[in-house]
């Protein structure tokens, strides 16, 4: 069902009288069973790979449960043991805990891994042989890709994750976990919850509120805008310079990038804005994804603030362990002995970095296309790590400022070039297509034609109300640097609300419905 359908806001609409009518007790049932409504609509099938996910999680979570379980009721039943004794149980029963764990990810992560991956893999596997001259694997099979199965598989084995370290409790509902796994709001382009974070509102009682429906609406309004009057108008100008850059000159292929990082901002804040909005009218709160990513001033401040769901998700289950394991840390120590403090508190970061920035190219998409934009990024990241007593010598050398509006400025838009160069990296096809990308903002210097900033007969009402629509998101990220813009909204005076709601409603369906009707979908749904 697509989001931006009327069939989708009558789901909702449907969704939230029947959330309000019921019994409370039973609300957590009716959002699990429009969830799986919604997630049968996109194939039958693929509900059973959502089941063998949330089934083994069930399983594993309460196995170890069990496990934690009886090693307490012995040591209470065997108070003779010693010390020593106790640790040997302990370690026992760790190993039974993890051996469960490692079960229960590799059938899960092996699920995402053959869905995602099997192509690729083969296709890598076929050249290899090729040098050979030897035998091929047949890779002409087709793979339809459950829907969200990326999100609800790193959010259920994260819950996992959270219970064998005793951080979360294991749910022993199996349906109410099921809602965790398959919530649809978040089941195709996150955000990746934490089991703590989302499952204790499901269960909680809720009572209908104009504030939060009110709300909720403003800001679904406000993602429907974004999605459909900018990113899908967008889209058509961006896909053209990108599948043909060598034919445009340097403004116009510059001109395609900057539009690219205005239509994947609004495109995937838009959903965000659509589905937080439809939770609030729920009384169910989303974290959020997005915190003015633009206006960072480092990459690695980017990346906190760019779904940033995803990022802690990382953070959490694979930087944090290696960063902290025995070997890393030896590896520090010694490094900080032989070459010194820096050096040693780089290194171990750096590494648990390079293992991030592999796995999050992986998990973006299965080429070297997005394996080299997750290699920049984290070489970035990484470089910027350790050049930093290089940086803060500059600094103060130069009696800079960092709090100076100039300094921040220039980190501000230094860093937005960055973003954009590395941006294009997977959607023109890798690093070396990249390079000629930006290779022909310099070299083709010819001044562009309107015809070629604006293919496909783009009229001039969609230009000026693309220039409008991306002032109108950077007036808002402004704002929100001082304060909440949807309370002081609330705050304004009815008449001013009803019109400016008016105006969004008015220019989404009059410029946005055009343009979904030449762009599908959106654009982080495919990861």
């Amino acid at each position: 069902m697509s989001i931006t359908s009327l069939a989708f806001v009558a789901f909702a609409a449907v969704l939230a009288a029947a959330y309000y009518l019921v019994p409370k007790r039973f609300q957590w049932v009716v959002l699990l069973l429009f969830s799986a409504v919604f997630y049968l609509m996109s194939g039958p099938k693929h509900g059973v790979y959502i089941l063998v996910t949330a089934l083994s999680a069930y399983a594993c979570a309460l196995w170890m449960a069990r496990v934690s379980q009886g090693q307490k009721a012995f040591f209470q039943a065997h108070k003779e043991l010693s010390r020593e004794e106790k640790g040997a149980i302990r370690q026992k029963n760790t190993r039974r805990k993890r051996l469960a764990l490692i079960a229960a990810l590799l059938l899960n992560f092996g699920l995402l891994s053959v869905f995602k991956y099997a192509h690729f893999v083969l296709d890598q596997i076929n050249r290899l042989l090729g040098l050979f001259g030897g035998f091929q694997f047949d890779n002409s099979f087709s793979i339809l890709v459950p829907l969200g199965i990326s999100f609800y598989t790193f959010q259920t084995m994260g819950y996992l994750i959270d219970v064998y370290w005793d951080k979360a409790p294991p749910e022993r509902n199996f349906f109410k976990l099921l809602l965790f796994t398959s919530f649809f709001p978040q089941i195709t382009q996150g955000p990746i919850s934490g089991y703590s974070q989302l499952s204790c509102q499901f269960l909680q009682p809720h009572s209908f509120s104009y504030e939060n429906f009110a709300a909720g609406c403003q800001r679904m309004i406000w993602g429907y805008f974004k999605k459909l009057v900018l990113a899908d108008t967008l889209a058509p100008c961006v896909h053209a310079v990108f599948e043909n850059y060598a034919q445009y000159s340097g403004p116009a292929v510059l001109t395609g990038v900057f539009f690219y990082s205005i239509q994947i901002y609004a495109d995937f804040s838009g959903y965000m804005d659509i589905m937080c909005g439809l939770c609030q009218v729920l009384d169910i709160r989303l974290e959020e994804n997005f915190l003015r990513p633009y206006f960072s001033k480092s990459i690695a401040e980017y990346w906190r603030r760019w779904h940033i769901t995803l990022g802690a998700w990382f953070k959490s289950y694979i930087y944090y362990p290696i960063a902290v394991s025995k070997w890393n840390t030896r590896l520090g120590k010694w490094a900080r002995g032989r070459f010194g403090k820096t050096f040693g508190q780089a290194l171990p970061a750096s590494i648990a970095l390079v293992a991030v920035w592999l796995v999050t190219g992986i998990w973006h998409g299965a080429s070297w296309a997005y394996i080299a934009w997750g290699g920049v990024n984290g070489l970035f990241i990484i470089v910027s790590l350790w050049l930093e007593p290089l940086y803060q010598w500059g600094r103060d050398k130069l009696h800079l400022r960092e709090s100076s509006f100039g300094w921040r400025l220039f980190q501000v838009a230094r860093t937005y070039l960055l973003v954009c160069f590395i941006k294009v990296l997977p959607e023109v096809g890798g690093l070396r297509q990249g390079l000629g990308l930006w290779r022909q903002v310099f070299t083709g210097r010819r001044l562009p034609s309107f015809a070629e900033l604006f293919p496909y007969g783009m009229p001039l009402s969609s230009l000026i109300m693309v220039a409008v629509a991306t002032g109108a998101l950077l007036l808002v990220s402004l704002l929100q640097r001082k304060g909440s813009v949807r309370a002081w909204f609330g705050r304004a005076p009815l008449p001013v609300r009803a019109f400016t709601l008016a105006v969004l409603l008015v220019l989404t369906v009059y410029f946005g419905v055009p343009a979904s009707g030449n762009v599908g979908g959106f654009l982080y749904a495919q990861f």
